[in-house]
């Protein structure tokens, strides 16, 4: 293929790349985005294998088929729950690509470089790879601690804010070793860098509390982008530039924006401090916080309220993702609607394990996009609200975030669900949610506790609701 040609290649992928991010802005236009993206992946992947310098077919065909093979029964056995773990590692992959990469391509340092060109290639070279072990390790334990290998709860090591800093200082010290060196005795600073890097991301990650992921998923997604930009940079390739520079941007954007929602600080995220004290149980707190006794309900007497009722916002949280009761979910919207109810979602910014979890679930169900709100859109709401479903929600919609200086979910938004007339959560029992941080909703006046597994009370009320459905059906077309 032509460079030319190549050039045009690459620029129809570039465009199709940002009309994707465009559209998964919207979840009205999140499909077509996707299929853009696959389009511009697709555009990439032949160009960049047309290319005339490219070489050993045999391999890149055989890395390829593998590569889809994988990829193609990982989406398909890998449950909606396991999203964000599958994400986690393949930021994984991204940073062990370029450490990788880095590595083969100092192995290969052209020395016909002179002055600055040599300086800054090799510059490339050494960010590259500090970035991709931090991005592989961390992103492998964030893949640990959603799945349950590594508990949840911040590792708080005296001084770790210190030790992160000394790692940092001497990584650079390392990398003027570097510069300085040539041939085999550059590889000894880069392979320590390497080592040094990569036990920055384990404890990076490892100090941030379980409530926190959502999060640390989005940063960790833009470190995967910064890591492509400086692979691009590497190899000279103009098109993983500018896709890392896109993915890292929006990445960086997106995590920016949940903290705001979280009501942290976006420097202590980059700092490895961030999450401080989510995960944590303060004994104190605690105690304080669970107080009362929690009030029983039944599928039947939920149908009930639900049927008097005349608007309805539900609320999903992992809990709903773990039953996969988001199809009963839906059924129930469908039937509360036909009968004139008024009903929405309550979507908090870090519900669910990653950015968008809960949206992608009620998507899957086709629940209307319209009626999918986020928490500042529907916030105000909730004391105009007769009934609130809170299914497998916790921390999202604990009180003691507004109400308890000392939770160690202090200040974070919630959704104030408790402010409506009554709320019905579905819940195995009235322990923490991920966070480990008791929830003094359970225990409110309002609140009423459906205990069990929420596919089959979701499922019960379901079919309470629908029990009625043949008779009013009947009338209508006897009135007709």
């Amino acid at each position: 293929m032509p460079n030319n040609v190549l050039t045009v290649a690459y620029i129809g992928a570039i465009a199709l790349f940002i009309i994707s991010v465009g559209g998964l802005s919207n979840q009205e236009t999140a499909r077509r985005g996707n299929i853009y993206g696959i389009i511009g992946m697709l555009l990439a992947v032949v160009a960049t294998a047309l290319n005339p310098e490219v070489a050993g077919y045999p391999i890149i065909i055989v890395a390829i088929t593998i590569g889809a093979i994988i990829g193609a029964i990982g989406a398909t056995i890998v449950p909606m729950t396991g999203l964000p773990q599958m994400v986690g590692l393949f930021n994984s992959l991204v940073g062990l690509a370029a450490v990788l990469i880095g590595f083969a391509e100092y192995l290969k340092l052209d020395y016909s470089l002179l002055g600055v060109d040599l300086t800054i290639h090799k510059l490339e070279i050494y960010i590259g790879v500090f970035i991709g072990a931090l991005t592989f390790t961390g992103s492998v334990i964030a893949f640990a601690k959603l799945q349950g290998l590594v508990s949840s709860k911040p590792l708080v090591l005296p001084g770790r804010h210190w030790m992160n800093l000394a790692m940092f200082v001497g990584s650079i010290a390392l990398g003027f070793q570097f510069m300085s060196a040539t041939g085999q005795e550059a590889l000894l600073p880069l392979s320590i860098m390497t080592g040094i890097s990569s036990i920055l991301g384990i404890h990076m990650v490892m100090a941030i509390g379980g409530a926190d992921m959502p999060v640390v998923i989005s940063i960790l997604n833009s470190y995967s982008g910064w890591v492509g930009t400086a692979t691009g940079f590497m190899l000279s390739n103009d098109l993983l530039i500018v896709t890392g520079s896109i993915v890292g941007s929006s990445g960086a954007i997106l995590s920016y924006v949940m903290c705001k929602a979280m009501n942290r600080s976006f420097a202590n995220v980059i700092l490895g401090g961030f999450g401080e004290g989510a995960g944590v149980v303060a004994a104190p707190s605690g105690d304080r916080q669970i107080q009362g006794e929690a009030t029983p309900t039944t599928a039947q007497e939920t149908a009930e309220l639900l049927e008097d009722a005349k608007n309805v916002i539900i609320v999903p949280g992992y809990g709903m993702a773990v039953a996969q009761a988001q199809f009963e979910v839906s059924e129930i919207t469908k039937t509360l609607r036909s009968r004139g109810v008024e009903v929405r979602f309550g979507i908090h910014p870090v519900a669910g394990r990653m950015p968008g979890h809960m949206n992608v679930l009620l998507a899957e169900a086709n629940v209307p996009y319209d009626i999918v709100l986020e928490m500042d859109e529907i916030n105000e709401d909730f004391p105009k609200t007769d009934v609130v479903l809170v299914i497998g929600a916790n921390d999202t919609v604990n009180p003691s975030a507004l109400d308890d200086p000392t939770s160690p979910i202090a200040g974070m938004p919630v959704m104030e669900v408790w402010k409506s007339a009554t709320v019905v959560v579905f819940k195995r029992s009235l322990g923490s949610g991920y966070a480990g941080v008791g929830n003094p909703l359970f225990f409110k006046e309002n609140t009423l506790m459906l205990f069990g597994d929420a596919k089959k009370n979701v499922g019960a009320v379901l079919r309470e609701l629908t029990e009625s459905e043949p008779e009013i059906i009947q009338e209508t077309v006897l009135v007709r």
